[in-house]
């Protein structure tokens, strides 16, 4: 049976930082395509507080069994304490789409 295919998501608080996530994950193979948002206003508590900040949002498409390879690699690049890192099932889509998410992923 296939790999089910997931949407994982992060955030970064520079647009070049997060073109490098992007193109990286990409590049090796952990992601079959990357969306990086626009500019969005994040609130959260931060060590006691309540922080604002400008982020850019990451989507990963990518296969469950990279999953977990590709949040190894984000967590030894991503210069947060606590990054976000949430993963959104897929639970359709056009099978052209799905398949081609799967194939890019597969390693080597």
């Amino acid at each position: 049976m296939d790999p089910e295919i997931v949407i994982a998501q992060t955030t970064s608080d520079d647009e070049e930082q997060a073109k490098t996530f992007a193109r990286g994950a990409v590049e090796s193979k952990l992601a079959a395509g990357v969306h990086i948002d626009a500019p969005i206003t994040a609130f959260y508590w931060w060590q006691g507080k309540v922080e604002a900040a400008q982020e850019w949002r990451i989507s990963y498409m990518t296969s469950s069994d990279r999953l977990p390879a590709l949040e190894a690699w984000l967590r030894e690049r991503h210069p947060y304490d606590v990054p976000q890192w949430v993963t959104l099932p897929v639970t359709g889509g056009s099978e052209a789409y799905l398949s081609w998410v799967v194939d890019e992923t597969r390693p080597g």
